[in-house]
This record gives structure tokens, C-alpha cells and sequence, in this order.
């Protein structure tokens, strides 16, 4: 047992540009911030150990912008290992566009197939008023590093109280047919229609910070879904967490922090589609278009501000109604951070499959040979096809994917963190066996390895659930709940 000491900053990622905005097949441009996106870091020393936890309003943390936030980091100080940084995307869709090293993508495949003169055209192209992918590298590693320094130097004596709510955020975004198959935003208003995929979970998990006065000084708040409602517009935000934040805010005060962070939630989303309501205005997805589309009393669009709005304005009233019912609020409690590094089996394309991959792409280019351009709408269309094939290729090298993940005891809570878009089962699987009293599930942090389907999934397939959609398949998804269990137990065990 130790007294805990915490400290937390923000910093801003709006920069002076305009940005292209990552997320989509198809290029966008801001042309607005309708919310601002920060980093948010908390800084915890306690019982001889210590941890920085970084949340970024963006859709991913690649392990390349990773190390090198954390190379700024010890530029600034060697009090901290920065192993001990991490560091979890919110996954909202109207943030920065990175530059990350490794892979040539699918639109690099796609080219490949093509004929030289009709290479991949991008929808927008931008500009010299737009910041550049590696620009927006440089600014988010810069940001990270020095809002963690100032979580570090700022902190304090603090309290803590653990707490649980509910709010209603999160469904199951894969739609199961009567043939087997299912589909990512699959159309229910169809009589091949079964059931959704998996469940959902609407559970909080919460963290409430103190100063040695009682004086709340920030929230964690940890929800089973990705902030992905205004995925599809042409602005900057931080999604729902933008306005969760600016409610804490008008009743707490400015100095209120709050880390977001996103759990197990690779098949989830803010969207109800079973009582399906439209976009307010087109969106350029033909996976979201209803030819049958009927008016329904349900959520506002959540493609739209309306929508932000009401989930938002959900998340806030719980964390503070909850936070007006604390009761046990801790100064010392058991602290313990690890660090691991987890040898998964790379999921592997069959001869078949590639051969398959390759005849696609060729077919496909040949029956579209009249087209003036290649745009988002073929990236879109054969990135399957082209995932397959750089699947096959990069396991002709390698069989084991290594991940970086961190299990850490705070108290009566056991932190898990993995790199994926994990499917909900994954991490129902963890909080139901875990010897913790409550656990967060922290998901796209510290790397960004992309979906990790459960293998029911696979085998209905769909977008998600392809080859091309992660690096790791189901048996890496055992192992690693596996791991993770083995490892926050063996902390609980003492």
C-alpha cells in the first residue's frame, strides 16, 4: 500500500491548418473545428511504481508514432521510463491524419494492378493550407510527449474513488444473415435478416481524481465503444467525447480533466440498426444506404451533431450522477505496472485465398479498363482483395506478430491495454474472469494492429472479419484473453 500521487494536463491538437482527416476509404478536408481534440494524460506514482496513461482524440496510435513521442518524452526528462507511457486512441474519424512507417497499404496494391496512367486518384487533394501527414505526425508526438511531461510535473497527494455507471453508447455494428454471412452495417430491414452478431455493453467503468481536499480534479472514464458518430463529416471533433467533456466542464469548472478511454468495442458502435435512422445528410458509403428506409421514433441520426449532442449529454449525466453517490474515496492503495511484450500467431492467408485475391483485382480492373479514374470507391471496393495479397506476401517472412501490452493494479482495479480493435467478447471474457473488482478493457493503445475478430466473425466474414482487417485472427485473440487474465490475477493473487 502507498500514497498516491497524481498529477494530469491537456494540450490541443487544432493546429493552425486545415487537416486531412483520417478514418474513411475516401479523402476529407476540414473546413471546420466543431470540437476541440486534445491529449489528456494522468500521471500516477504509488507503492514504488508509476504509469502515464495518454488519451488522443485520434483514430489510432501507430507503434512509429509511439516511439517516437516517447524519444521526445525523454528528451524532457529520464524520471519516467517512458515504456511506462501509454498511450490509446479515442478513435474518432474527424482527427489528424498521420504519416506511419511500415506497410505500403492497400491503395500501394491497388496501383500495382493498375494501368500507369490510371494510378489511384485521390477525392480531394490537398493543398499547401492543409497539413501534411507528417506535419501531423510531428504535432501529435510533440503534444503527447509534453502533456505527459506536465502530467509528471504536476503531480500531487491525490485521492481516488472507483466507481461504475451506465449509459446506453455502444451496439453491436455487424448484422447476421439466414445463409451464415454478416455484414458491417448491415441493412435488418430484410427478411434474411437473424440477428445482430454479438451483444453490447453499457457499462461505465470510472476513476474519479481528488486533491488532498476532496476537490474533484479529473474523470476516467472507460466505454465498450469507439467515438464514431461524425465519422463521415468534413470537420475537426473529438466525436461525443468533445461534448462529454464540455458538460463536465460547465459544472465542475476548466480545470476538470477527463482521459477517455475506449474498451473493447471493434464491433461496436453508437448506432441502433435496428430502429435505423438516416443520415440527416448524404454520407459517401454505399454500406449505410437503405433502399427500404422507414421513419422510426428512436436516437437522432448518430452520422450527425444531433446525435454527438445526445451521447455526449448520456455519458456526462452519468459520470455525474455517480459522482454525487461517492461514498469510498482511498488515499493509499496496492500499485503495480507491467510492461509485456506478447508473441501472437500472425493470421494467415491460404494459397487459395491469395490466388482468389489476385484474379479479383485483375478481373475487376479489366471489366472497369474504360474508367477516367480510380477513386476511393475501388480502394473501397477491393481492399479485401488487396489485403489478402499483402497478407501473403509479409507471411512468406514471418509467422509471430509481437505486441506491446501493459496490465497494471490500481487499488481494486485491474487496467488491461491491447492494440486492437478487440471484439466485446474478448473483453467479457476478461472482466468475467478477472479477480479484480472492476476492470478496464483499454483498446487501440499502444499500437494500432486493426480489428481482432472473434472466430465466429470470421467465418460469417464482412469487413472487420477479413484477412485484410487485422494483422492478428481469433487464435491471437485467445491468447492474448489468455495472457491478460493470467496476468491480472497473478497481481490479484498477493
Amino acid at each position: 500500500m502507498g500514497k498516491i500521487l497524481i498529477g494530469w494536463a491537456e494540450e490541443s491538437l487544432v493546429p493552425e491548418k486545415k487537416v486531412s482527416l483520417a478514418g474513411q476509404f475516401f479523402e476529407r478536408i476540414s473546413e471546420y473545428v466543431e470540437s476541440d481534440i486534445t491529449v489528456t494524460a494522468m500521471a500516477v506514482e504509488a507503492d514504488g511504481d508509476q504509469m502515464i496513461m495518454v488519451s488522443c482524440d485520434v483514430t489510432s496510435v501507430a507503434v512509429s508514432v509511439m516511439e517516437l513521442a516517447r524519444e521526445k518524452f525523454a528528451r524532457l526528462t529520464n524520471e519516467v521510463d517512458p515504456k511506462k507511457i501509454m498511450m490509446n486512441a479515442t478513435h474518432t474519424h474527424t482527427s489528424i491524419k498521420q504519416a506511419i512507417k511500415g506497410g505500403r497499404g492497400t491503395v500501394g496494391i491497388l496501383n500495382e494492378f493498375l494501368p500507369k496512367d490510371k494510378q489511384y486518384t485521390a477525392k480531394v487533394t490537398p493543398d499547401d493550407s492543409v497539413l501534411t501527414p507528417e506535419e501531423g505526425t510531428e504535432l501529435i508526438t510533440d503534444k503527447i510527449a509534453l502533456a505527459a511531461y506536465n502530467a509528471w510535473k504536476n503531480r500531487k497527494p491525490a485521492l481516488v474513488a472507483n466507481e461504475f455507471g451506465r449509459a446506453a453508447v455502444g451496439m453491436c455494428r455487424r448484422v447476421s444473415y439466414d445463409d451464415g454471412s454478416a455484414q458491417m452495417w448491415g441493412d435488418t430491414n430484410t427478411a434474411n435478416f437473424v440477428a445482430l452478431e454479438g451483444g453490447n455493453d453499457s457499462g461505465i467503468e470510472l476513476l474519479y481524481t481528488f486533491d488532498k481536499d476532496k476537490k474533484l480534479t479529473g474523470v476516467v472514464a472507460n466505454i465498450a465503444c469507439p467515438a464514431q458518430i461524425l465519422e463521415q463529416r468534413s470537420f475537426i471533433s473529438a466525436d461525443f467525447w468533445g461534448r462529454t467533456k464540455a458538460i463536465l466542464r460547465e459544472k465542475f469548472g476548466q480545470d476538470i480533466y477527463l482521459l477517455a478511454l475506449c474498451g473493447a468495442g471493434g464491433d461496436q458502435c453508437p448506432r441502433d440498426l435496428v430502429r435505423w435512422v438516416n443520415p440527416e445528410t448524404p454520407i459517401d458509403d454505399p454500406n449505410v444506404k437503405r433502399p427500404n428506409l422507414l421513419d422510426r421514433k428512436a436516437d437522432p441520426s448518430m452520422y450527425d451533431i444531433s446525435g454527438c449532442n445526445r451521447v455526449g449529454k448520456r455519458i456526462a449525466n452519468e459520470i455525474i450522477s455517480v459522482y454525487e453517490e461517492i461514498e469510498d474515496i482511498k488515499d493509499e492503495l496496492v500499485f503495480e505496472h507491467r510492461v509485456i511484450d506478447l508473441d501472437l500467431p500472425l493470421r494467415k492467408a491460404t494459397m487459395e485465398q491469395y490466388n482468389h485475391a489476385v484474379r479479383e483485382l485483375e478481373y475487376y480492373v479489366e471489366q472497369n479498363k474504360d474508367k477516367a479514374v480510380f477513386n476511393y470507391e475501388d480502394n473501397a471496393r477491393m481492399h479485401v482483395h488487396a489485403g489478402t495479397i499483402a497478407r501473403y506476401r509479409q507471411q512468406q517472412n514471418t509467422e509471430i506478430h509481437t505486441i506491446e501490452y501493459h496490465v497494471i493494479r490500481l487499488g481494486d482495479i485491474a487496467i488491461a491495454t491491447n492494440p486492437f480493435e478487440l471484439f466485446l467478447d474478448y473483453g467479457n471474457r476478461i472482466k468475467a474472469r478477472s479477480y479484480a473488482k472492476q476492470t478496464f478493457i483499454v483498446q487501440l493503445c499502444c499500437g494500432t494492429e486493426g480489428y481482432l475478430p472473434t472466430e465466429k466473425a470470421e467465418k460469417a466474414g464482412h469487413y472487420s472479419a477479413y484477412i485484410s482487417s487485422g494483422t492478428v485472427g481469433h487464435e491471437g485473440g485467445d491468447l492474448l484473453t489468455r495472457e491478460t487474465i493470467t496476468e491480472i490475477n497473478e497481481m490479484f493473487s498477493k
